[in-house]
């Protein structure tokens, strides 16, 4: 029956290719964005802990905290900083392996007579090299001895000014003069300095006060645990309530859960409006078939009359439309295989979610495509039920009047 009406197959066909292929594209691309996430949790970092001045939006504002989200350093009645007293009392819990207090803002820098705004992040020089997840592409880490000397952001080092810097290089940051010991294997332009000096630069900054102080835990297993000893710490020594809470403690894995999270919604989301693709196709296969039948109707009779049983030709017709559904996966997986790698390829700049998702690439699984094939094939067989009904139920004599 296929080869007897090539076109109309054909066209019914494409909407099971069309549809097979488009869940294959997504799919992949969702294994290739879980597989990112996965990987990223790694660089970044799970055992990592951020704190800050200030509410998260979660909670909103209440009185007496920081409503610029704990963006400033200066200390003052009205506003909500983190501290030396906080510092204290993070040195005091078990749970915690390292702190880097640190400070950020931005600053002019100078180099061959030429000038540029750079991000200027003052860090801990003792342990910074030991929490950060940035890898150094040339020079070395900030030590604990170091002063007047910096890391650099690869950008910087490369394309910044006119003239590459490198390490030994002098450069001037606000009429101050750093030596460059490091080149960061990455495309920022931050610039990475002992917090004593950073406090000379950001002269906004008050010495003893932070932006934030980034926490390295001992046991990746126990986060919750730490977090929760954590903040009753600083409940206590900070004398607020949880309901007033005026700090935030932002943790790298649970931020990558939540963007897994919801990189896994917008998957499921897009792969249920591709899975419309195949409802189309299943509806084609029926209107396929239920015109085969009337087609047909007599070659039915005559099989019927020579001896063919019911079964026997439901079986006929629902081979025809398995068929029709397996030939349509086929092709559709070779067509999802092209797809899932031309995609990134095109949507690899846009921004937002879809811009993530392709930007991670895509991974084709087995079992995504056994499960497409099996699919294809199930809504054939499915939607040839009942035209193979239909037919199967025709009276011998009725088939062979039939004109």
């Amino acid at each position: 029956m296929v080869l007897h009406a090539k076109i109309r197959s054909w066209l019914t066909i494409l909407g099971i290719v069309i549809g097979v292929a488009a869940v294959i594209s997504i799919v992949s691309m969702g294994e290739a964005l879980q597989q990112d996430m996965t990987s990223q949790l790694g660089d970044l970092g799970g055992d990592i802990l951020t704190l800050t001045a200030g509410a998260s939006k979660a909670q909103g504002f209440g009185p007496g905290r920081d409503k610029s989200g704990g963006g400033s350093a200066t200390a003052s009645e009205e506003e909500v900083v983190v501290d030396k007293t906080d510092l204290q009392v993070l040195k005091g819990i078990s749970d915690i392996k390292l702190l880097d207090t640190q400070i950020k803002g931005s600053a002019d820098v100078y180099y061959v007579a030429e000038k540029g705004s750079v991000n200027v992040n003052g860090v801990d020089p003792a342990t910074w090299s030991q929490i950060t997840t940035s890898e150094i592409a040339e020079g070395r880490m900030l030590g604990p001895s170091d002063s007047n000397v910096v890391v650099v952001g690869g950008k910087i080092a490369n394309g910044f000014f006119d003239k590459n810097l490198g390490v030994n290089q002098l450069i001037t940051i606000e009429d101050k003069l750093f030596r460059i010991i490091g080149v960061l294997d990455d495309t920022s332009t931050s610039i990475y300095m002992p917090i004593n000096a950073a406090y000379e630069i950001l002269e906004d900054k008050e010495k003893g006060v932070y932006d934030s102080i980034v926490i390295q835990i001992k046991d990746e297993d126990q986060l919750e645990q730490a977090i929760d000893n954590i903040e009753s710490k600083l409940l206590i020594s900070r004398h607020v309530t949880s309901d007033k809470k005026d700090f935030t403690i932002n943790s790298n894995a649970q931020s990558n859960e939540a963007r897994a999270e919801m990189m896994g919604s917008m998957t499921t989301f897009l792969t249920a409006i591709a899975a419309v693709a195949l409802l189309v196709g299943a509806v084609g296969i029926a209107n396929t078939m239920f015109t085969s039948v009337l087609e047909k109707t007599k070659e039915i009779g005559i099989m019927k009359a020579i001896g063919a049983r019911n079964n026997d030709i439901m079986t006929i017709f629902l081979l025809n439309a398995a068929l029709i559904g397996l030939i349509g996966g086929l092709l559709g997986v070779v067509f999802g295989f092209m797809l899932s790698g031309v995609l990134p390829a095109l949507m690899g700049d846009s921004g937002g979610i879809m811009g993530r998702m392709t930007s991670a690439g895509s991974v084709i699984s087995l079992s995504s495509v056994f499960l497409a094939l099996g699919m294809s094939v199930f809504i054939g067989i499915i939607s040839g039920v009942v035209p193979a009904y239909q037919a199967s139920r025709l009276k011998p004599v009725d088939a062979l009047r039939y004109e």
